[in-house]
């Protein structure tokens, strides 16, 4: 288990990465991050949320398709229902928001 502080800084590099994907795709998409909640639109006004829940050291993922819990396993983040992976679950949920190509690099 890592200390809340260590979470919180992971947490804000994910929430980093996923802004500068977006970026660097050139998506027709705004970001918004408040405290604990990063919020992606599209120009459709479908809506991906990503939640960072410090007391369980958890990510979550709200969109279209579903609500996704994801917890540290070693260097990934795997979902509790299915065993899918944090970023693979995102970046298809950005896909069919967006309705265009995306993925995380790297």
């Amino acid at each position: 288990m890592m200390t809340e502080s260590e979470f919180l800084q992971l947490s804000d590099d994910i929430f980093d990465r996923i802004e500068q994907s977006i970026d660097q795709h050139g998506l027709d998409a705004d970001t918004l991050r408040q405290g604990n909640v990063l919020e992606i639109e599209f120009d459709s006004g479908e809506k991906v949320i990503v939640n960072r829940h410090a007391v369980n050291q958890e990510m979550w993922i709200a969109a279209k398709s579903g609500g996704y819990h994801f917890s540290r396993r070693g260097e990934a983040w795997i979902a509790s229902r299915d065993g899918a992976e944090f970023y693979a679950t995102l970046a298809e949920a950005i896909r069919a928001g967006s309705g265009e190509a995306f993925s995380f690099a790297g």
